[in-house]
């Protein structure tokens, strides 16, 4: 080796250490290791750079952990949020074939959701009933709520392990049916879920995805499709319960919002709703054990602002909870990916 060789990898190995300098692991809480906190270890450390040149060893951690909560790093703003989306996996993406109202507050980036703040959200996976969904999701606290406003996350692993194998089983064998509906008064118009006001483009988004399309008086819309319970993480290929059985279900609103619906609107109608593949009803006892599954894993923790919280969007869930405003949470999605 050459003295301009050896002083060039000599560099090298300095750059590497001073970067795993930069910051330290640790856990929310002793005894837990969900998620992995990363934080700086010395002042001004900029996000974005760092993980631009620590991608692989945050693609490794995500998957070994499936969240991953980024602290103290001063991040102040949505160009910032896209820099470190683009810096860790590439752009963020466009949020298609919606189901929660969203604002776009800048590029691809959203607020979280816009449900009324005293509304809390069951757990689930983003877009886990789309035929094609983000494999990341990001969530960046603006503004920390004065009080709530939580978002809870919650391991797959562990969810899947606390379903009883006979019911994983059914749903495997018999996958689930979505039902929607658009332009009843209630959830979101087709336009805003389909981005297009062409029924053309609908049906042919609809026809290349495997949705059924069935347009009602009034210029309304009703869709179903049938789409697996189970599928394969493709970094792992572990299997991982990933769906909107339990979320989609009118049964998991919030009892308040449930009444008024059935009050207004037929079954049929209603502008979510899930069935096993076949079209048969879900037992009520089914439903309550996979909401109990998913409930007895959540991990709570307060915003602090400036947080980033990156998800395996397969292998982690998140949910609200209710909040006394201001609080901005925003959002971006990455990596589309369609099994």
């Amino acid at each position: 080796m050459t003295k301009i060789e050896s002083l060039a990898s000599a560099r090298r190995k300095a750059v590497n250490i001073s970067q795993e300098n930069l910051i330290k692991t640790e856990f929310l809480q002793p005894g837990t290791n969900f998620p992995l906190v990363i934080k700086p270890s010395i002042k001004g450390v900029n996000l974005q750079n760092w993980a631009e040149n620590n991608r692989e060893f945050l693609k490794a951690e995500l998957l070994e952990y499936g969240a991953i909560l980024f602290r103290d790093f001063k991040v102040k703003s949505v160009e910032e949020l896209e820099q470190i989306i683009a810096a860790i996996c590439g752009e963020a993406m466009e949020y298609r074939y919606r189901a929660s109202p969203r604002t776009q507050v800048g590029g691809r980036i959203y607020t979280s959701t816009d449900y009324p703040a005293e509304q809390s959200i069951f757990p689930h996976n983003e877009h886990a009933y789309s035929p094609t969904f983000p494999l990341k999701i990001f969530f960046f606290c603006l503004t920390p709520a004065q009080s709530g406003g939580e978002t809870p996350i919650g391991s797959c692993r562990k969810v899947f392990e606390r379903i009883d194998p006979k019911i994983r089983d059914r749903f495997i064998e018999k996958k689930v049916m979505y039902m929607r509906n658009f332009g009843d008064g209630f959830g979101l118009p087709w336009q805003t879920v389909f981005q297009t006001t062409d029924k053309t483009k609908v049906k042919e988004y609809c026809q290349s995805n495997g949705i059924e399309v069935e347009w009602k008086q009034g210029d309304r819309l009703r869709t179903r499709q049938v789409g697996p319970a189970v599928i394969k993480h493709p970094q792992t290929g572990e299997m991982v319960w990933f769906n909107h059985a339990t979320f989609f279900h009118v049964s998991t609103l919030e009892p308040t919002v449930r009444d008024s619906l059935l009050t207004n609107l037929k079954e049929e109608d209603l502008p979510t709703n899930t069935y096993y593949g076949d079209g048969s009803p879900i037992e009520p006892s089914v439903l309550a054990h996979l909401r109990e599954a998913y409930q007895q894993e959540m991990v709570t923790f307060s915003w602090q602002k400036g947080d980033v919280l990156m998800l395996d969007n397969m292998l982690s869930i998140h949910a609200r909870k209710p909040f006394v405003p201001p609080r901005k949470i925003l959002v971006g999605m990455a990596q589309p990916y369609s099994p």
